[in-house]
């Protein structure tokens, strides 16, 4: 397999990048080519389409050996279900599967085109192998019935950004920054109010507390 490309996302850190692509719709990435790939030719008629599907390498989870049975955080860690039947990193191959918006294409750069996408569920410097474009007619299944996920799958937190936080949150940064704690990054096994967490975005260290069904930013921290 050869890496074509690297996204470039506001995500230093694993915690609290959102479980699935399209969560968050307002993240922001750039998708920049490997020199032997900087062809806009291979790219032709791709701006026709609305979506891509990313196929990618869990590059921060490889291990050597894999585990029939997994344990999803978002069954609370205690229940233990077949990898094929999950989408945890911990596979024998470390492949992900992402469909993220293709907003535009930038054509000259001087790192060749780059690819820039909304949606991505990826950490900075993920590696990328294939692009694919996104077929309504093909890969879109609106009956389609969603196994253990069903019950958790609209669950959503209350975001509050008090005003004593807002001016250290640049504006623009501010929607998909709600939209990502609103998907509660927190393991579905931790429900201490009292405890503060912290994700790292955009260059800030976010400091938070969840009370039941609302989450509050205490703080933000900028590196």
């Amino acid at each position: 397999m050869k890496t074509i490309a690297y996204i470039h996302t506001d995500f230093t850190t694993k915690f609290g990048i959102p479980r699935q692509s399209g969560l968050v719709d307002s993240l922001k990435g750039q998708i920049v080519f490997e020199p032997p790939y900087r062809n806009i030719e291979a790219l032709r008629g791709l701006e026709g389409f609305s979506h891509i599907w990313l196929i990618w390498e869990f590059s921060e989870t490889k291990r050597d050996g894999w585990s029939p049975l997994v344990r999803p955080p978002r069954l609370g860690g205690n229940k233990r279900l077949g990898v094929f039947a999950t989408r945890s990193p911990f596979r024998p191959n470390p492949i992900g599967l992402s469909s993220v918006r293709l907003e535009r294409i930038e054509w000259q750069t001087p790192q060749g085109p780059v690819l820039h996408v909304l949606g991505a569920d990826m950490m900075n410097g993920t590696p990328i192998f294939d692009i694919k474009p996104y077929l309504t007619y093909a890969d879109s299944h609106p009956a389609a019935v969603n196994g253990f996920t069903e019950p958790i799958e609209e669950e959503r937190l209350q975001v509050v950004l008090p005003e004593v936080v807002l001016s250290d949150i640049p504006y623009a940064l501010r929607t998909p920054l709600k939209e990502i704690l609103a998907n509660d990054p927190r393991p579905s096994y931790q429900d201490d109010p009292e405890r503060v967490y912290g994700i790292k975005f955009a260059g800030m260290d976010i400091q938070f507390i969840v009370d039941g069904d609302e989450l509050t930013v205490v703080e933000v921290k900028k590196k």
